[in-house]
């Protein structure tokens, strides 16, 4: 099936640009370059005529893949990929659409990343912009069309172009617009100026890149307002990886007219931020703006016009680039997440506290009914507060994080945990104390919670002066006093909300929206199941999840099984690489009756399963962290088998699964037993002799 459109082939030709593509490109001219279909799934079928490759219904059906995969890549220095494609669909299938997406495969990873998707319907041809990381280590591109619902579903790919720089960047040389676009205002839109042809699109005698009548800019101009106030906005192409540092761009306005130039930035959730405003008076030669910029989650750039009447005059822009070192006139200090954040494992971090009150101790204790472990690992260190030592009510103490740059927003996340009080309102509250004026603002304070289980809390805020996170705990009254837990303090840039939209981790499951990519070996009442909250039954089970305190785990509901029948949770086939590879994960085992939790390795077209970690028994009222190291160079999957103990208190459960490349380090507990496999699969774990 040919797309329709041959003047959207025509389009991707022009865009298709210098022969000589770099590498990790592909104008689908004559043949897919370094590109080949995957012979397990449908083939890319490359146009007669040339000009695209594209995947439809006349060679699969509704859900059959087509995946194409690039040959070795390396991006040393940053890098942007674009992609320039076209899903279509008929007008009845519109609710299950085809979908295009893209993932990164690390030589070294058992996991594709997941970069960038899409299944919007289009008429025309559309650019994805996706920022590549400057990285040492080698990759692939992985290309994978979805087939929707339909008999006219087809997916197509006229150019994939991987050229050195980022996609925020722009000179306005190439037909494409390196991806910005234009909200469409009746009255007032960005054009683009100069070039061979000399028209109304041409108000300037030169553009700033080539200094000639011959380059490219854009402009806009007031002569078609017809309203006060009406307003162009040229966007940039969405942000794909976490970047700071000095944007900067050359403009023009012309000079004594009534017009405000601003650039924004504006998130996935539609929150605009102003980061920079023109000033007055205007100058008509080209202007250099440097302007800080932070994009810790995706957002774009928006260049905005507002003019007040048709004597607006114009506004002209080029030139615009990135730099990751911080702008000359930048005299903020520096923000690094990594040292306002602590979990309290070796000391206090950054964090300290004021002398008055007993204050906060960093603590370390074996869990029980009336105390948890801490959150990090089940078995290390938190803070606490212990409002019964202390006979004087009021606050008991408080502690005090390093300071933070003002005029940044933050996302600030911990865990706490607390025991004993009978009124929980306002036991830990978290305060921002803004150093130049000795101000502290009540920013989070508890309202209710469940007793004893670690909850996560998020607060996003942001101040113009410098500012530091206070905790406090309260004790109201002598005869209402407890124990308030602290532990995993975080704080990043940019907002909470914003940072959840982020696709998750490869590798990584938190069971919080569904099962990610584990499947049951038989589902039934006696496999795993996910759930929220206590278990049914008393004394066994955990009372809240790891990751929220209040979101989904799995576990084994043992009132439903007979003993020793087991429950198979397996993960998606994982690539087989050279290499160590650590697994993590939470589990909970606590009942008198609690039988086994294994963890098996099973090798591709093997029947055997290699034991890579084991636990018998109760052992903790707490989550416990599982670190297991291993390597396998053949593809394989992990196996969790949970075996029901002697009675209905045997309930076991695990969260927050991660696999990551690479050793554990040293974050394997030395007191357990190395177990080592032979052949094409190695595996060393932390296993502990339960026989």
């Amino acid at each position: 099936m040919l797309l329709r459109g041959v003047l959207l082939a025509l389009q991707a030709l022009q865009l298709a640009g210098a022969l000589d593509l770099p590498a990790g490109s592909c104008a689908f001219e004559e043949s897919t370059c370094s590109f080949d279909s995957v012979l397990a799934f449908l083939p890319w079928i490359l146009n007669e005529e040339g000009h695209y490759i594209y995947v439809d219904t006349s060679f699969g059906k509704q859900g059959e893949k087509a995946v194409l995969l690039s040959s070795d890549l390396q991006a040393e220095e940053w890098s942007c990929l674009r992609l320039v494609y076209q899903i279509t669909t008929s007008s009845e299938s519109l609710s299950d659409p085809s979908q295009l997406n893209l993932y990164m495969r690390f030589e070294d990873e058992s996991f594709d990343r997941l970069l960038w998707s899409a299944k919007e319907p289009s008429d025309s041809w559309l650019i994805a912009s996706l920022d590549l990381q400057n990285s040492s280590k080698k990759f692939k591109i992985l290309i994978e069309g979805v087939l929707g619902q339909g008999n006219t579903a087809s997916i197509a790919l006229f150019e994939i172009k991987m050229t050195t720089g980022y996609c925020i960047e722009c000179d306005f040389e190439e037909n494409h617009l390196c991806g910005f676009v234009n909200r469409w205002n009746p009255n007032v839109n960005w054009f683009v100026g100069g070039g061979s042809i000399r028209n109304v699109h041409s108000i300037l005698p030169q553009d700033h890149t080539f200094k000639s009548e011959l380059g490219h800019y854009m402009y806009v101009d007031s002569v078609y307002v017809k309203h006060f106030q009406e307003v162009a906005q040229l966007i940039s192409p969405l942000t794909t990886a976490p970047m700071a540092g000095c944007l900067s761009f050359y403009y023009q306005i012309q000079q004594g007219n009534d017009n405000v130039f601003s650039l924004y930035t504006r998130d996935v959730a539609g929150l605009y931020e102003e980061i920079w405003k023109a000033d007055r008076p205007g100058n008509a030669a080209w202007n250099l703006a440097e302007v800080e910029f932070n994009a810790p989650y995706p957002m774009e750039v928006i260049f905005e016009v507002a003019f007040n009447g048709p004597k607006g005059g114009y506004v002209a822009l080029d030139d615009i680039s990135f730099s990751p070192v911080h702008c000359q006139n930048q005299t903020e200090l520096l923000f690094s997440a990594v040292e306002a954040s602590c979990n309290f494992e070796q000391d206090l971090c950054n964090f300290y506290q004021d002398k008055e009150g007993p204050g906060w101790t960093r603590v370390k204790v074996k869990p029980n009914m009336y105390r948890a472990g801490d959150h990090t690992t089940g078995l290390g260190y938190y803070l606490l507060a212990n409002t019964k030592f202390t006979s004087q009510p009021g606050y008991i103490g408080r502690l005090y994080g390093p300071s933070l740059p003002g005029n940044l927003q933050y996302c600030l996340r911990f865990h706490y945990a607390i025991y004993g009080f009978l009124k929980m309102s306002d036991t830990l509250a978290v305060y921002i104390f803004e150093e130049n004026h000795v101000v502290q603002e009540k920013i989070w304070s508890v309202l209710e919670s469940p007793r004893g289980v670690w909850m996560q809390a998020e607060i996003t805020f942001k101040k113009p002066m410098p500012t530091k996170v206070v905790f406090m705990s309260l004790c109201k009254s002598f005869w209402d006093c407890g124990l308030v837990a602290l532990d995993d303090i975080t704080i990043q840039l940019g907002s909470c909300s914003s940072s959840e939209k982020l696709p998750p981790p490869p590798g990584e499951c938190t069971f919080e929206q569904d099962e990610c990519t584990f499947t049951q070996e038989k589902r039934n009442r006696s496999s795993w199941h996910r759930r929220r909250g206590e278990t049914p039954t008393s004394y066994t089970g955990p009372k809240g999840d790891h990751t929220t305190g209040v979101g989904y785990y799995m576990y084994i509901e043992a009132s439903h099984m007979v003993y020793g029948q087991k429950a198979r949770l397996l993960s998606r086939p994982l690539r087989g690489v050279s290499g160590k590879h650590c697994l993590t994960f939470f589990y909970h085992m606590y009942g008198g009756g609690t039988g086994l939790l294994s963890v098996y390795l099973k090798k591709e077209e093997d029947s055997e399963e290699s034991l890579l970690w084991r636990r018998r028994g109760e052992q903790s009222i707490s989550w416990l962290r599982a670190l297991i190291e291993y390597s396998c160079e053949r593809q394989h999957r992990i196996i969790f088998e949970a075996i029901r103990g002697v009675s209905i208190r045997s309930d076991i459960a695990i969260d927050d699964v991660k696999f990551q490349a690479g050793p554990c380090g040293g974050n394997i507990y030395p007191n357990y037993i190395s177990l080592i496999e032979n052949g094409l699969c190695d595996t060393v774990s932390n296993y502990k002799n339960t026989n």
